[in-house]
């Protein structure tokens, strides 16, 4: 990557770097995640620092051969995301994820631009359309894992191929799929919730049931340690 090249970018997260700088992840176009050094920012109130907020949408330029950059240019490309409320931990939540799974360096254009469709969608919502949020959030799991190649296929068995129905139950195993459920199964998921969220046609329930599956499904990205952003969220 060029020194001079713009990316396009927002920060996912900053924390303190030495004295007077931040550590900024960002995720950008071109390159996927990246993380950089922005020096002597902390302790001014110069532009450069007031943009290193997330959910603004960025210009940045960055150099360095090794894994953490330096920031060397960064400008507004548009107006910061006017997050409130519930929407803000969403799309905080969104930001924690894929800090938490991309690895560096990695160009996902589609899951970038998946990510700044989502975070307009929250943008627009109104407070308190909880469900239509919830929406926003899972088909961004689903784009994040389908990038990852972990998205199952909710059209048939992964053990005998055979077709989804609506009438029977099916169990979910991470990085192979459903198979169907022993008769009364107590994790059984319904046949008829699975084919609606493969149309994605959404009902509380084939929520419920993608919120689970998703929760799964990324288990293996996350490993063990829990993200901070879902303390937000009331269970």
């Amino acid at each position: 990557m060029p020194a001079s090249s713009w990316l396009s970018a927002c920060v996912l997260h900053r924390r303190p770097y030495r004295e007077t700088s931040y550590l900024v992840d960002f995720f950008t176009l071109e390159s996927g995640k990246l993380s950089a050094v922005a020096k002597g920012v902390r302790n001014t109130r110069n532009d450069r620092k007031s943009l290193l907020q997330p959910f603004q949408p960025l210009r940045i330029q960055v150099s360095g051969k090794s894994e953490l950059k330096n920031l060397t240019q960064i400008e507004g490309a548009s107006n910061a995301y006017g997050l409130a409320g519930f929407n803000l931990f969403c799309a905080m939540y969104l930001n924690e994820l894929i800090n938490r799974v991309l690895q560096p360096d990695l160009p996902v254009s589609e899951l970038y631009e998946a990510y700044q469709r989502a975070v307009k969608a929250l943008t627009n919502l109104s407070h308190g359309a909880s469900s239509d949020a919830q929406i926003v959030l899972r088909e961004f799991e689903f784009d994040l894992l389908a990038e990852m190649g972990l998205l199952a296929d909710l059209s048939a068995t992964f053990d005998t191929a055979d077709a989804i129905t609506p009438i029977d139950s099916y169990l979910f195993y991470p990085e192979q799929g459903l198979t169907l459920a022993p008769p009364q199964h107590p994790r059984g998921l319904s046949g008829r919730h699975l084919l609606a969220i493969a149309e994605r046609q959404w009902s509380a329930e084939a929520l419920r049931v993608a919120k689970y599956l998703n929760r799964i499904a990324l288990r293996p990205l996350l490993g063990n340690k829990p993200l901070k952003s879902r303390e937000l969220f009331i269970s």
